[in-house]
């Protein structure tokens, strides 16, 4: 399991670190990224025509101009720490949202539910062995979780297994 979370947590990250270097890069300015692209397109379309040399090196430095006016690498290579740092903390938020779904030990909330839910299929009356047979609670679990809602009241011993309270 660590080495999903490790790989999702590193994916995340490294594509959060990307996405804000583009930002910084391209100032945010993605109506200037779509122009650039379809001029691009324009440019390689024209030379596929079979357009004379002159127009399509005039459209490539069309498309050259339109790129420096777009794109900043001086400000994007000064940005690279920041961009790390937000990658990092895209990480470990993921590293972390993962260790919480991933926790071994199930919410008493959880466990207690399940007995509930056993205990009004079945009539309201249960034992111990039906509860780890049906549910998907262990012996030990199962005990566990008996004992404390006895003990909060919201189960009764019976003489063959337990009644809700």
């Amino acid at each position: 399991m660590n080495v999903q979370r490790l790989l999702l947590s590193s994916v995340a990250g490294l594509s959060s670190a990307l996405i804000a270097y583009s930002a910084f890069f391209t100032g945010g300015n993605l109506a200037g990224v779509m122009a650039y692209l379809r001029q691009r397109g324009a440019a390689r379309r024209l030379e596929a025509s079979g357009a004379d040399a002159a127009q399509v090196q005039a459209a490539r430095d069309r498309l050259h101009d339109l790129g420096l006016s777009i794109a900043d690498p001086a400000y994007a290579a000064q940005m690279i720490p920041v961009a790390l740092l937000i990658g990092l903390a895209v990480g470990l938020l993921m590293w972390w949202l993962f260790a919480g779904r991933v926790s071994g030990a199930a919410r008493p909330d959880v466990e207690e539910r399940m007995v509930l839910r056993l205990a009004h299929r079945l009539g309201g009356q249960f034992t111990l062995t039906q509860l780890t047979e049906i549910s998907p609670l262990s012996a030990d679990q199962a005990h566990v979780v008996t004992a404390r809602m006895l003990q909060e009241g919201r189960l009764r011993r019976t003489e063959g297994g337990f009644t809700l309270a």
